[in-house]
Formats: structure tokens, C-alpha cells, sequence
């Protein structure tokens, strides 16, 4: 039996990692891979039937990894991002989750033809639009900050606060003959909410201060964060069902808005964490569900879903923003984007049984429509996403721009050169005089120090896949690719080559905690700027079947000194020239000047 186990975990997780691979390499929505599989898994093949194979202890470990996901999502909600969304996204945990439940419990009843009390939990689940959704949706469509702030927010504040309040209506319509009465059991939400919020908070705050005064050393801040999470989410539990997932928001909401030293490998440690808990989540998920379950659905009951989708989530998102500041490009998208997961999954599947038992017949339904629902949007909202913000044109078409940190003669050159090709730059410097010749030449600048604090409330790199750190001091474009490392991957940023070790040994860097070098190594930043003072400058030429690589040798029109190549998709090669360029590239090259008769 613990082999089985065993063998099933690995599965599990080599499966997901398979899937977030093809995800990522197809540029698809990793939830919807992430579904297929496990339904692959579990229904299609037998292979998975995660109720009989866990038992009891599924249902913790679900609610265990729920807790570390809305961690993970807390401690990347930025109070500043309120700056610029405020007014949207308080309206939309506040006001929307009303209209949502109301509309959706009303649709439930009306539609569906559910009693009121199981309409009134189904309208609650339906409220949620977790981190376990949202996130990775997020990362496939590269949606401008704003619009991505938004959605990220309301989902990881409504989350625990839908999940609660199906708990509450679940409890009140259970025990009402006790002699409970709907204002007592609203009113303990509301004070389990605040102290829930009180509690993890406060554990944050201790860890936020404990870890810059040097109490925990590095190896034990990552691994305490997580025990963290779990103490708060079974203390907070203890208080009520479901509250744990409110309090350990809490905590990384606080934690993630302390300004930590060590807070980018904390975001590390637990975005790795996350990774592997959504993906085991949906692949069980999904592994679990009954089709037969989706055959005993009628004909309103795709009718209430159809109403919840296209109806409900609209009008909510468009009642609750009126006034609120957003563009009717973002209510548009948002107003579809609506896509439910475990979370909603996991409540349903805890209270369908036990409404039945307690004699609501009709509360058999409530779980194949939650995973209808489930299905449903993961699929439509994961293909569409990326479509419809690029027609409303609030996200990128490509990720193939490049940020160049240091604004001198020759990057300005390089950057009026990759404009020339459709190449989105941004030119960031601390330096407003050295910037000023790039503004005045048509050149989109960034005027700070590109790893500030301001430059990641302010700077959309969303069209961004490149990092090119061109400053005249290596260390700091080591700094800057090491920043960049994790948000671009290290194999997308890049520095102009240090002197080599044996040629400097005091100038040398640990490789791990430098870029990959951009030019050949003769090309310095010292020695790039002297031969763009004695004339040299940025050529494009473009490759066909008439003109090759080697005829450009031949010709020679120089040496592959510092250079790129523009791919016919756009994207760009940066590094010494491994392979000849083919045929439809365009190479950027630094050249001398031409000779004079």
C-alpha cells in the first residue's frame, strides 16, 4: 500500500511538471494541459482514482496545499498596485462578491430549478476565482500591469472569503432548527474574517521583523515561512472552518509588503513550492471527477452555467466598476475572465454529501455543476484569455522587446536599430543626461535605477523578453541579470563581457551571479565606446537564399564584434554568432566605417 502510494505521488508530480513544461514550450494555458492530464489519469485510464487511493488523507493535504497557494498569492499583492487599480479593485472585493452571490444564488434557484438554501451555497462557491487559476492565466497572457493586478486581487481576496461564506450558509442551514438565527451566524463570519486576518497578520509581522534583526539564518527563513503558514491556517481554523485560507492570505499579505532583504528568495522558495502543489491540485482534481456525474446534469442546469458565465460574471464586474476608474477594455476582459478551481472544488465536494444527508435532495447536483462550472471556464477562459486582451489591446502581441540598462552613444544606436526592425525598447538609466540623447532621438526611456522599488511599481515589462545590462560597471550588470534572472530565465538577460580572469584577476565574477555574455569576449565596454568614437556603428542586414551569411563574409563588411539577430518571428539571438544566421534573419552588427577611395 505505501508503495502504491509512493509510486502514485511520483506520477503525480512528474505528470505536472510534464505538463507546465508543454505549457510553457506551446505558450498554452498550463491549467488546461494540467486538466487534461488528470483526466487522463483518472477517468480515461483508471490509473488515478484519488478517493480510494488517499482516503482521509486527501481532503487534508488539499486543504494544506490550498493554504500555502493563498500564501503564495498574498505575499505577491502589492499595496502600491492599489495605487494604480485601487477603486477597481475594491469594488470588486466588495461589491462584486454581493452582486455575484446574488445573482448566482438567484440564477441557481430560477435556472436551475435548486431549492433556495443549496442555491444560496452554490451561489457562495461560485464567488471564487483563486490563485490556483488566476496565476498561471496570468503568466501565459502577459497582460498589462493594471488589468493583471485586478484579477490577481480580486481572486486572492475572494477565495477564502467565498469559501467562508458557503461554510456559514452551509452550518445556518443545517443547525437553523437549533435555533440560530442569519444575523448571528453573518455576524461571526464577519468577526472570524477579522480575526483570522488579525492572526496571520501579526505572525507575519513577527517573521518581517525577526528575519532582517538576524534571528533565523538563510536556510531556515524559507522552511520557517512554511511552517508559518501551516500554524496560522490551523490556528485560524480553529476558530472556524475555512478560515485558515483568510488567515494565511493575511500573512503573505503583510510579509509580502515588509520591504524584506530576503524577500525574492522567499517569493523563490514558495513560487516553486506553488508550482508543484497546483499542479498536483488540478491533476488530482480532475482525476476524481465522474463523468457519469455530467450525464445526470439536464438541460437547466447547462442553462444556469450558461447564465453564470456569460450573464452573471458581466454584470457584476460592469455594475461593481461603474464610476471606478477602469477602461471599458479592462471591465471587458475581466467581466469574462472568471475561471473556478480547487478551492471551489474542494467546498463542494465537502458539503454536496452532507446537504443531501441532511435532506436536501437536490443537492446531489451541486457537485457536478461545480466541476462543470470548473471545466467549462479553465477551458474557455484558458484558450481566450490571451485573444481577446491582445484585441482589446491591453497585452502584448510578442515577448520579444529588450530592456537595455545604460544609455550611452552606442546602445542608443543599437536600441534606433531594433526599433527600425518592430523591436519594442525600453533604455533605462539613472543618468538624465545620458538619457536625454536617446529621448531626443525617439528612443522610450526609463529615467531611475532599473531595481528599485519604484521601477516595479512603474515599469511594464510586459512586452519584454530580453535583458540587455550595458552599463560601464560589470558588477551592476550583474546585479541587474541576477534581478532580472527569475522574471525573464537566465537564458533570456544578458551583459556586455567582463575582462577575463586571467587578463583582471580582481575583476572576475562568480558565473552564477553573472548574465550571459552578449558579444565576443574582446568586446568591453571601454572598447565598444572607442570604436563608436572612431566611427563605427550598428548596420542591419537582411539574409535570403541570394544573399547568404558567408556571402556577407566574403564581403567583408566586419567582423562579428557585437551583434544580434532579429528572427523572422521577431524574437531575438543574443551572444557570440554559434550557428550562421539563416536565411530571413536580420543581423545587427557593429561595424567600422566604410573606407574612402
Amino acid at each position: 500500500m505505501e508503495n502504491d502510494i509512493v509510486g502514485l505521488v511520483a506520477v503525480i508530480a512528474c505528470t505536472g511538471i510534464a505538463a507546465q513544461w508543454l505549457a510553457w514550450r506551446f505558450r498554452m494555458p498550463a491549467i488546461v494541459i494540467l486538466s487534461g492530464a488528470g483526466l487522463l489519469l483518472g477517468p480515461v485510464s483508471g490509473i488515478l482514482e484519488p478517493g480510494e487511493d488517499f482516503g482521509m488523507l486527501l481532503t487534508p493535504f488539499v486543504h494544506l496545499a490550498v493554504a500555502v497557494i493563498l500564501f503564495e498569492g498574498g505575499l505577491n499583492l502589492h499595496l502600491h498596485e492599489l495605487k494604480e487599480a485601487g477603486v477597481g479593485v475594491r469594488r470588486l472585493i466588495t461589491i462584486g462578491p454581493v452582486l455575484a452571490f446574488g445573482l448566482g444564488s438567484g440564477a441557481a434557484h430560477l435556472i436551475g430549478g435548486l431549492s433556495w438554501p443549496v442555491s444560496l451555497v452554490f451561489g457562495a462557491i461560485t464567488i471564487v476565482t483563486g490563485p490556483t487559476v488566476i496565476m498561471p492565466l496570468l503568466r501565459h497572457a502577459r497582460l498589462r500591469p493594471r488589468t493583471a493586478s485586478v484579477l490577481k486581487w480580486e481572486g486572492i481576496v475572494n477565495d477564502p472569503i467565498g469559501a467562508l461564506l458557503a461554510v456559514v450558509l452551509f452550518e445556518y442551514f443545517t443547525i437553523a432548527e437549533g435555533g440560530a438565527s442569519g444575523f448571528s451566524l453573518f455576524a461571526s463570519m464577519i468577526e472570524t474574517i477579522i480575526a483570522a486576518a488579525l492572526f496571520g497578520g501579526l505572525v507575519g509581522y513577527l517573521l518581517g521583523k525577526a528575519y532582517p534583526a538576524g534571528y533565523f539564518p538563510e536556510y531556515l527563513k524559507g522552511p520557517t515561512v512554511l511552517a508559518a503558514v501551516l500554524f496560522v491556517y490551523a490556528g485560524s481554523n480553529s476558530l472556524h472552518e475555512e478560515a485558515g485560507l483568510v488567515g494565511a492570505t493575511a500573512l503573505g499579505l503583510v510579509m509580502g509588503n515588509m520591504n524584506l532583504p530576503s524577500l525574492d528568495e522567499l517569493r523563490r522558495f514558495k513560487e516553486y513550492i506553488t508550482v508543484i502543489l497546483v499542479s498536483g491540485l488540478f491533476i488530482v482534481l480532475t482525476a476524481g471527477l465522474d463523468p457519469g456525474l455530467l450525464g445526470e446534469m439536464d438541460w437547466r442546469s447547462w442553462a444556469l452555467l450558461a447564465t453564470l458565465i456569460f450573464i452573471v460574471r458581466p454584470v457584476t464586474v460592469f455594475v461593481a466598476t461603474l464610476g471606478a476608474g477602469l477602461d471599458r477594455e479592462d471591465r471587458i476582459l475581466i467581466g469574462w475572465i472568471a475561471p473556478r478551481g480547487i478551492v471551489a472544488a474542494a467546498v463542494a465536494g465537502a458539503f454536496s454529501v452532507r446537504l443531501a444527508e441532511a435532506g436536501f435532495d437536490d443537492a446531489a447536483t451541486l457537485l457536478p455543476l461545480v466541476f462543470a462550472l470548473i471545466l467549462l471556464t479553465v477551458t474557455l477562459h484558458g484558450f481566450s484569455i490571451g485573444r481577446l486582451a491582445r484585441y482589446l489591446g491591453i497585452a502584448s502581441k510578442e515577448q520579444n522587446g529588450i530592456v537595455i540598462v545604460g544609455a550611452s552613444p552606442w546602445t542608443i544606436d543599437l536600441a534606433k536599430n531594433l526599433i527600425d526592425l518592430d523591436i519594442p525598447v525600453l533604455l533605462v538609466d539613472a543618468s538624465w543626461h545620458r538619457l536625454r540623447p536617446a529621448r531626443l532621438a525617439g528612443v522610450p526611456i526609463y529615467f531611475g535605477q532599473v531595481i528599485s522599488a519604484s521601477a516595479d511599481e512603474m515599469l511594464d515589462v510586459s512586452s519584454m523578453g530580453y535583458v540587455l545590462a550595458a552599463s560601464d560597471n560589470d558588477a551592476y550588470n550583474a546585479l541587474v541579470c541576477t534581478h532580472f534572472g527569475n522574471e525573464f530565465g537566465r537564458s533570456h538577460v544578458f551583459q556586455i563581457p567582463m575582462p577575463a580572469s586571467d587578463q583582471h584577476e580582481t575583476k572576475g565574477l562568480i558565473p552564477a551571479l553573472r548574465g550571459q555574455s552578449a558579444f565576443v569576449d574582446s568586446a568591453l565596454y571601454e572598447e565598444i565606446l572607442h570604436r563608436y568614437f572612431q566611427g563605427w556603428r550598428f548596420q542591419k542586414t537582411r539574409f535570403t537564399d541570394s544573399y547568404t551569411f558567408d556571402d556577407y563574409q566574403t564581403a567583408s563588411m566586419g567582423e562579428a564584434f557585437a551583434n544580434l539577430i532579429v528572427k523572422p518571428s521577431g524574437a531575438l539571438v543574443l551572444g557570440p554568432l554559434e550557428e550562421a544566421p539563416a536565411s530571413g534573419d536580420t543581423l545587427i552588427n557593429f561595424v567600422a566605417p566604410k573606407k574612402s577611395n
